[in-house]
């Protein structure tokens, strides 16, 4: 029964952390303007969720996070969102071949997703004509982000215990890996 409890209860603290990490986001520290991006730690998180156990971040509940995200930071509604999901279901694809290797590797297959999805967006928006952040800005962000992941699967092994499965783990359906 407790087996059955923890997909559940992980789910959920998925989408308080994503819901808390959104709110700070939101909130209006600083009313200056600034010359550098915050990381998208909501992103880093979902893929270091995903790479470690991925049936605690369903695509559902992905799609569903970053859609409230698009609307709430004025973002144009499901493309962000869209391309989050297929980063991330690329990456939940590679999780079982990243399982035994090294961090770096890891690292490298964030980064290269991320850098995908980061020139997917503007090329999208430059083609329907779409205002966005000035290119250096968005590198800034890039950077930021991906400077930020090995920290967030610091935390997310640490504080929230998401590790990655070993063999003789047992997933969601009960399958030894």
């Amino acid at each position: 029964m407790a087996s059955t409890r923890r997909p559940w209860f992980m789910r959920c603290l998925f989408f308080i952390v994503c819901m808390a990490l959104l709110f700070v986001q939101l909130l209006p520290l600083d009313t200056v303007p600034k010359v550098w991006a915050a990381p998208e730690l909501v992103v880093v998180v979902t893929f270091a969720w995903v790479l470690r156990r991925p049936e605690y971040a369903p695509p559902i509940l992905i799609a569903l996070i970053f859609l409230l995200a698009d609307l709430l930071v004025q973002r144009p509604p499901g493309l962000w969102a869209a391309l989050v999901l297929l980063g991330s279901e690329t990456l939940r694809n590679r999780a079982p071949g990243l399982r035994d290797l090294t961090f770096p590797v890891e690292w490298l297959t964030v980064s290269t997703t991320l850098v995908i999805m980061t020139l997917g967006y503007r090329i999208i928006l430059g083609i329907t004509v779409v205002d966005q952040a000035p290119l250096g800005l968005s590198l800034i962000q890039l950077v930021m982000t991906l400077i930020a992941y090995p920290l967030v699967v610091l935390v997310t092994q640490t504080v929230f215990g998401v590790r990655k499965m070993a063999p003789g783990d047992v997933d969601a359906g009960r399958q030894h890996i």
